[in-house]
């Protein structure tokens, strides 16, 4: 387990251009006087509108923050009318691009396929992935980390080597009054971590929770997790810090016994409450093609 713990906000289409420049420079000045944030140890990533993009990376210039996007192109540039290709984004400083959230395949008909297309088309752009996961329907704990673990597979299908950053968001916990319980949390990030460590083409990945995520949760959490990704709740700069400086907290605790952690990759059978042979290895060799031309699978 890495000691460094993940931490994401996306902003959706919630702010408008004044409110995010707004947002943009208070946290900035915030995040500038955290030394877990400063330090490294937490690592901490913003994904505005892309219109917001430019001056996002304006504010956060001199601070660790990264700054991401909230979808990426499946496609190299070309005569493909309204997408925001991955080389452009590269080109301006994006880092992080979020990729299969539930809104994009439920709205949109974004399929597995697509979504690793779109991974395939980060990664070779040097931008990390932000892979949003997450059942639909409430299932008990082993079953939904199965379900989470072959649509991991799916979703890196064909992806070329390269750390990505695995977000388990149940969709009926998103935008919910409450997270997912925390024992279902473990059981199904757990299992991701797994099936990522069981792949060395993945070396780097982390996975954190979202879905109605908040204070308390990640120290509940503690080992479960390397991270969270926030919604709404963080539209409070206040209550953001307040899950930072609780990041800031569970890395410092990480740091001595991380070298022990990462000499030795958890196996399915070291974790705790998940079922035997829960986690086949996540296919990710060679790139993801596309028919020239061709729309969404």
């Amino acid at each position: 387990m890495p000691a460094q713990v993940t931490v994401g906000v996306s902003l959706k289409t919630y702010f408008g251009h004044e409110r995010a420049h707004a947002w943009f420079a208070d946290v900035a000045r915030r995040a500038a006087a955290l030394p877990a944030v400063t330090a490294g140890d937490v690592r901490f990533f913003v994904i505005p509108t892309y219109l917001q993009i430019p001056a996002a990376l304006e504010a956060f210039a001199g601070t660790p923050v990264l700054i991401g996007a909230q979808d990426v192109s499946e496609f190299p540039p070309g005569a493909y009318t309204g997408e925001v290709t991955a080389s452009e984004l590269a080109e301006v400083g994006v880092a992080v691009a979020e990729i299969g959230h539930a809104e994009r395949r439920r709205l949109f008909d974004e399929t597995d396929t697509v979504t690793a297309a779109k991974a395939a088309a980060a990664l070779a752009h040097g931008i990390t992935p932000v892979l949003c996961i997450g059942e639909a329907e409430r299932l008990g704990s082993p079953a939904a980390a199965l379900a989470n673990v072959e649509q991991l597979a799916a979703d890196l299908e064909g992806v070329p080597a390269g750390p990505v950053v695995v977000a388990y968001e149940p969709v009926w916990a998103i935008g919910a009054a409450e997270p997912a319980p925390d024992e279902h949390i473990a059981t199904v990030t757990r299992a991701l971590r797994g099936a990522l460590d069981a792949d060395p083409a993945r070396a780097g990945s982390v996975v954190i929770y979202g879905g109605s995520a908040g204070p308390g949760l990640l120290t509940r959490l503690g080992e479960s997790v390397d991270g969270l990704f926030l919604g709404r709740f963080a539209h409070d700069p206040d209550a953001l810090v307040a899950v930072l400086d609780e990041a800031g907290i569970l890395a410092s605790s990480r740091t001595g016994v991380a070298a022990s952690d990462s000499a030795k990759p958890q196996s399915v059978d070291e974790t705790v409450g998940e079922p035997q042979g829960l986690v086949p290895p996540v296919a990710s060799r060679g790139s993801a093609q596309r028919p020239d031309g061709g729309g969404r699978a």
